[in-house]
């Protein structure tokens, strides 16, 4: 709607110039000569400096396969330059994954091997008395038996 109203002020515009333009070329033929000869410079001078006017160029217009409506000089860059960066982004999510899953089981098997090669047995932490035997253990027993070894002495 917008395009349309441009259009018929633009052509209102070149109607009323057109019209204005005759009735000044009519008026001019009874000026006398002088008069005559500094409208023609002046005239001239004005369309000299008049701003270039701009053409309008249109260009075709295609549905992309996305629906898009676009111009097919730059269809495959655009998919491009918004395709890249995703794929960038989920092999960096599913890199990121993985590390972090290396990392647990890393993990994991530190704490097994910790398990495996210590002298309590695996069985005695699925003990009930094991947190007791923690709290009380055989450093509270040898200072005991050292004391009494001591005091026997």
């Amino acid at each position: 709607m917008k395009h349309l109203d441009e259009a018929l002020n633009q052509t209102q515009a070149d109607q009323f110039g057109r019209a204005s333009a005759a009735l000044l070329t009519q008026g001019a033929q009874s000026l006398p000569a002088g008069i005559k000869d500094r409208l023609h410079a002046a005239r001239m001078k004005a369309l000299s400096m008049r701003k270039a006017e701009k053409v309008r160029v249109q260009k075709p217009v295609f549905a992309g396969i996305t629906g898009n409506f676009s111009s097919s000089s730059n269809g495959m860059w655009d998919t491009v330059s918004w395709t890249a960066p995703m794929l960038v982004l989920i092999f960096g999510l599913i890199g990121i994954a993985q590390w972090q899953n290396d990392s647990r089981i890393t993990d994991i098997a530190e704490v097994d091997a910790a398990l495996l090669t210590d002298d309590v047995p695996p069985d005695a932490y699925a003990d009930s008395g094991f947190l007791a035997f923690l709290k009380n253990g055989p450093l509270s027993d040898s200072e005991d038996s050292a004391s009494q070894l001591s005091s026997s002495k």
